[in-house]
């Protein structure tokens, strides 16, 4: 990239970090919390004050703008795409964020609490930042990397190509998400409106990751009847659905199709959370799995959990319900193989490995894709998500414009044509 240009990337994050956007599970408003507002407007704003003149944020929160295409070549209109909500998982609230110049590669104490360390020890990919600059939070709350290193890396693309009008690029849509983290990250996302073709997320981790396959995702629910009684005159009568739940839960498999047993593509069956009363209670979980034929085969094996559990407790009834949450992207992104070959072509421009990996998990871009709008993911940088111990490297934030900045201009170059 020009030596003249210097990157706003570090400080647009410190920024962004301190405006709350964590999002809320429970809610059943949209977005479901309205604080992640805030950043949608200051986002508008500064689009706007970078000439992005359609830039605009809806009723629910979403930021739309358009960079206009500078070359007369008939391209595809690419998206880039992050969200804009914190995760559940840690407080977002009154974010400190601290830039740490220079990292000497000693164990970190967080000032505000002691006992969280950032430690290399344990997490080996801070010895590759030794001598660079690192931002953490303070120690009280998650830094919110995840999503905003993608927005403030977005934001920088935009400055860049502000300021060097003569960057060869095709149109460019620019879209902040809310809700990414609760999993409602598309739902009310006017795709005819956007009007790109081809997508890329940046939520990634590692400098030189590329994502392009997911989880395909259910979430599946066990619905337990009880049959209540007075306690004190209960005997015989009583069958109490909270017992039934926790006889489920520990009939769950420990060694095999857990979260805390299991890696790379193996899939897993999780319970985040148990609700109820004597009478009546539920279970629900998270299903996963690169293959979206296991899901079924995930399900059937906590049905059959569940039934021989409740044949253990007559009178006591149970019922299922499941939902598609999202598939894995990778089944729509093969069909359309120059997605990741110009991503990778933009990666050695810029000196970079590219490095394909599975997510063990989800991004917007998972529905995006199955919606008519293939997505892809690349690297930001964040490390130890959803902590109190997330950080992220400056120098790979700083790369990953470096990657935009190339791969808006190799679609100009080689996209000519194509088409979904």
């Amino acid at each position: 990239m020009s030596g003249l240009f210097q990157y706003s990337v570090a400080e647009r994050l410190m920024r962004y970090v301190q405006i709350d956007t964590q999002s809320d599970p429970l809610s059943s408003s949209f977005p479901s919390t309205l604080k992640q507002k805030n950043l949608s407007q200051l986002l508008v704003q500064e689009l706007l004050a970078l000439n992005l003149v359609d830039a605009h944020s809806d009723e629910f929160g979403y930021v739309y703008a358009t960079i206009p295409a500078n070359t007369n070549k008939v391209v595809p209109v690419i998206c880039f795409c992050s969200h804009i909500d914190t995760a559940p998982d840690c407080s977002g609230t009154n974010v400190k964020p601290l830039l740490h110049k220079a990292y000497n590669g000693e164990p970190l104490v967080l000032p505000d609490d002691a006992n969280i360390i950032i430690d290399p020890e344990k997490d080996a990919y801070l010895t590759q930042h030794i001598g660079k600059d690192i931002i953490t939070a303070s120690g009280l709350t998650l830094l919110g990397a995840d999503d905003k290193a993608g927005v403030a890396i977005i934001m920088n693309l935009v400055e860049y190509l502000y300021h060097h009008s003569s960057t060869p690029h095709g149109t460019i849509k620019i879209l902040f998400t809310p809700d990414e983290e609760v999993g409602r990250g598309t739902n009310r996302l006017d795709i005819p409106k956007l009007g790109a073709d081809f997508a890329y997320t940046l939520d990634g981790g590692a400098l030189g990751t590329f994502e392009d396959e997911t989880f395909s995702a259910n979430g599946f629910t066990v619905h337990i009847e009880g049959v209540i009684a007075h306690p004190g005159y209960a005997k015989g009568k009583m069958v109490n659905a909270l017992k039934v739940a926790a006889a489920i839960l520990d009939q769950l498999p420990k060694t095999n199709l857990a979260p805390e047993v299991t890696e790379k593509k193996q899939g897993f069956v999780h319970p985040v959370r148990v609700e109820g009363l004597a009478e009546k209670a539920m279970i629900e979980f998270i299903i996963r799995d690169f293959e979206t034929a296991q899901l079924a085969e995930h399900q059937a094996c906590i049905k059959q959990i569940a039934q021989q559990v409740i044949n253990q407790f007559p009178g006591a009834t149970i019922s299922f319900t499941e939902e598609e949450q999202y598939r894995n992207m990778k089944e729509i992104i093969d069909q359309y193989p120059f997605i990741s070959k110009y991503a990778e072509e933009a990666y050695r421009k810029c000196g970079l490995p590219f490095n394909k990996e599975p997510i063990r998990g989800g991004t917007d871009g998972s529905r995006l894709s199955f919606m008519g709008l293939p997505c892809a993911n690349i690297f930001t940088g964040m490390q130890a998500i959803h902590s109190k111990r997330e950080w992220v490297g400056v120098a790979d934030m700083e790369r990953a414009v470096d990657v935009l900045v190339q791969l808006v201009q190799v679609w100009e170059e080689k996209g000519a044509g194509l088409t979904k």
